[in-house]
């Protein structure tokens, strides 16, 4: 298959680049380099453009002859989508139906939506399946969701096949510590976590302990990207015209916050010293995937089932490139 991908010099976005071009595809990635780095994408095609312009990312589409669309280009930040909604909602939204335009003008008929599982928002489950109700609580999610609906109607109405791909938390670097999470700022708490044992922050801050959690802390489902990359995989093989599928990507386990903190003194062989402070506004209690579907209808089998492993790949990420990413000085057309 031909794929292009949106946002593809992204911390996921690129991960997905690199498992589909392993696997006998060819990709490239469509990125206007707000959040991504040119040295993720590799040795894959970068085209830098930004998907409101429908004009460039339709030719781009022709001229690449794409059969299918991964779309992972988004603002991602919670807390800013809270104080900046209307960056959310022309970026994410705006963005979103922009490049199904552009499909239709090129004629791209499958497309993979990386959605979140904050459209679930704080629901009471312990685990959630693809059935759970959508309730998102932050601007963000909510443009989300938005566009999930976007892309149902867009379906119906003009013969789209898509598949909709909810994550839970994303984490982790490739194996041989080349490629890896860096964000600026950075929100994400295992990188966060590292930052202590690689000297850039005295401590770490744990937002509220007196959750209804076994330990206080948040619970979150951390996946690996490389898990997360041969899902996409998996699930762009599948889509067809006229599919409409949804699925949750997560290991199905939880770790809280104090948990990430010990696993990553195991991993560092170092103390990581924290300090709790206030709740932070609009943060569930837990969010775990029931990854039942993916695991049956797609037969997808995550190779890092132990937290320490995923950290162990970040921290490989994070001592090798101890400033993130250094731009690489070439860029393709």
């Amino acid at each position: 298959m031909r794929i292009l991908i949106t946002g593809g010099a992204g911390y996921v976005g690129s991960a997905a680049l690199r498992h589909v071009v392993e696997n006998g595809h060819q990709a490239i990635a469509y990125d206007n380099l707000a959040e991504g780095h040119p040295s993720a994408v590799g040795d894959a095609q970068l085209v830098v453009g930004d998907i409101a312009d429908t004009a460039k990312l339709t030719a781009t589409l022709q001229e690449f002859r794409a059969d299918a669309v991964m779309h992972f280009a988004a603002a991602t930040y919670v807390g800013e989508s809270v104080t900046n909604p209307e960056y959310h909602y022309r970026n994410n939204i705006g963005g979103s139906l922009s490049l199904l335009n552009a499909m239709r003008t090129a004629g791209v008929k499958r497309m993979l939506f990386s959605s979140t599982c904050a459209t679930y928002g704080m629901t009471d489950s312990a685990v959630m399946s693809e059935t759970t109700p959508q309730a998102p609580f932050s601007p963000y999610a909510r443009t989300k969701l938005a566009v999930e609906w976007m892309i149902r109607d867009f379906a119906h109405a003009y013969g789209l096949g898509f598949t909709l791909l909810r994550y839970f938390n994303a984490s982790g670097g490739s194996p041989d510590g080349r490629f890896g999470e860096y964000h600026h700022p950075e929100t994400h708490l295992i990188p966060l976590v590292l930052d202590v044992p690689l000297g850039r922050r005295p401590l770490i801050k744990v937002y509220g302990n007196d959750y209804p959690t076994p330990d206080g802390t948040c619970i979150r489902d951390y996946v690996h990207i490389d898990d997360l990359a041969s899902a996409h995989l998996l699930a762009i093989e599948q889509t067809q015209v006229d599919s409409a599928e949804v699925f949750n990507i997560g290991t199905g386990d939880g770790q809280s916050v104090l948990q990430i903190i010990q696993a990553c003194e195991k991993v560092t062989g170092k103390t990581i010293p924290y300090e709790v402070t206030e709740r932070r506004p609009g943060d569930p209690p837990r969010l775990v995937a029931d990854p039942t579907k993916l695991k049956t209808r797609l037969g997808w089998k995550p190779k890092y089932t132990s937290i320490e492993d995923t950290i162990r790949t970040a921290w490989a990420f994070h001592q090798k490139n101890p400033d993130g990413y250094l731009p690489r000085k070439e860029h393709s057309h």
